[in-house]
């Protein structure tokens, strides 16, 4: 039978197939984003592969409640990110910079699987056999019963897999397996989407729970097609900087379990260590009011996290003023600017703005604005806030102070923290978390105009 190389051009976004090369990708709107492959000899007879067997169908309430149970990963963070443990048969997409410890967090919890007796095969394509067992001995985990294998090929790994089954696999990483019969080179889209297709299907016949470990880009993406995504059942990424000592697993995708989870880790000569109260963790200067400094609780996707807002308003010596933000969206900071100037009657058009969230957090929902309207004041007047105040509440275009959700279980976590005040926006009578407050007090703000007035 005659055989023929096929190619096909990939955008590396989002994976969209074309017929030749475009300059402008139609499906996600990027340029420049789209990539010649080569899918190797296919058969030119599609008729010789014969009858293909079809799979059973079942009803949907003939199947029995409870009959998957998930595996404990021995981390209460990671637990609650996955949603209560790894699934069997479920496929694990970890992401992050290269060194942030990701291959670090997946050998400690490779060790703790071992350890309950499970058959754990840690695949390594990046290094060899003693590479990983000179990291474990630093780790602390060198007497550990998991597997080990050094392999790129996945039609090897595949026939060790089909010998000898095991109950969680890892392979480290995605961007290093190689599939021999597609003619491009490791890393590309097609080997990429390919050996992560190959590895999904195995996992839901077998029941093998699955982690692919992959690289991020300069973006901040998963290298490889954005398909990889949703070929998978959760993906995590790993967030943090070097100059930080902390560790952020955040959730992004979960088909079971909620979505937007954080893990706190903290980086240590033995790994990571898992950080039991991130809100002290987060808060530095609680007893030393300063100027240009506020406190906020925040939502991360179950749990609340205070932060400290810092804020530094100086006369600009330039003819265009800075607008600098960092752990949040710089339009935000304008936005919020705009809002104070407005409808607060402080002129900062002749003022640079520098704004950052303490430890590198990145928040992205709006019950921060309250607090960074008051960090901003608070250094604009070189005054301190009032020792023991908080800030909760999204401000709207027409300088409205609106609640935001889980206002009660924000104020426990002040008051569990010993915060005493918190300027929150002006309720209405039947507002269930009025009441249940936690016995912080309560000062009320309905509006920007006046939030000068209540936080000194």
């Amino acid at each position: 039978m005659k055989r023929i190389s096929t190619t096909a051009f990939v955008c590396n976004d989002c994976g969209q197939d074309y017929t030749k090369w475009v300059g402008k990708c139609t499906n996600c709107g990027g340029w420049n984003t789209i990539a010649e492959i080569k899918l190797g000899a296919m058969p030119r007879d599609s008729k010789s592969r014969g009858p293909v067997q079809a799979s059973l169908a079942i009803a949907l309430a003939d199947v029995a409640p409870g009959s998957i149970s998930r595996i404990p990963c021995g981390s209460e963070e990671i637990d609650r990110v996955l949603g209560g443990g790894v699934v069997p048969g479920g496929v694990v997409l970890l992401g992050g910079d290269p060194g942030i410890g990701k291959s670090t967090l997946l050998l400690q919890l490779m060790s703790r699987w071992a350890a309950d007796k499970r058959t754990v095969l840690y695949v390594s394509g990046e290094e060899s056999v003693d590479q990983v067992s000179m990291r474990a001995r630093r780790l602390g985990v060198d007497k550990s019963s998991l597997l080990v294998m050094a392999e790129t090929s996945v039609d090897a790994i595949m026939t060790h897999l089909e010998k000898s089954p095991p109950n969680i696999v890892v392979v480290d990483s995605i961007q290093t397996m190689v599939i021999e019969a597609l003619e491009s080179a490791a890393g590309s889209v097609a080997q990429v989407r390919e050996s992560a297709a190959v590895l999904v299907r195995y996992a839901k016949r077998t029941g093998t729970a699955v982690f692919l470990v992959g690289h991020v880009t300069k973006e901040g993406a998963i290298a490889g097609p954005r398909v990889l995504e949703h070929m998978v059942d959760t993906v995590l990424y790993f967030e943090g900087d070097s100059q930080y000592h902390y560790r952020i697993v955040r959730a992004v995708k979960n088909r079971f379990g909620p979505a937007g989870e954080i893990a706190i880790f903290s980086m240590t000569d033995r790994g990571l260590s898992e950080v039991r109260n991130p809100s002290e963790f987060f808060l530095v200067n609680r007893d030393s009011p300063q100027a240009g400094l506020a406190v906020a609780p925040v939502l991360e996707g179950s749990r609340i996290l205070v932060v400290e807002l810092q804020a530094l308003v100086n006369k600009s010596h330039f003819g265009m003023p800075q607008r600098v933000a960092s752990g949040v969206n710089p339009k935000k900071l304008s936005l919020l600017m705009a809002v104070l100037e407005r409808h607060g009657g402080i002129v900062l058009g002749d003022h640079d703005i520098f704004f950052n969230i303490a430890g590198g957090l990145t928040v992205d929902e709006p019950s921060v604005d309250v607090g960074i309207v008051a960090a901003v004041i608070s250094s604009f007047r070189n005054k301190p806030l009032k020792l023991g105040q908080a800030f909760l509440g999204e401000i709207g275009l027409s300088g409205e102070i609106r609640a935001v959700s889980r206002m009660n279980l924000r104020l426990k976590e002040l008051a569990r923290l010993g915060i005493k005040e918190c300027v929150v926006p002006r309720a209405a009578k039947n507002a269930e978390w009025v009441a249940d407050s936690g016995g912080v007090r309560l000062n009320m703000c309905a509006n920007v105009g006046a939030l000068s007035d209540v936080i000194f």
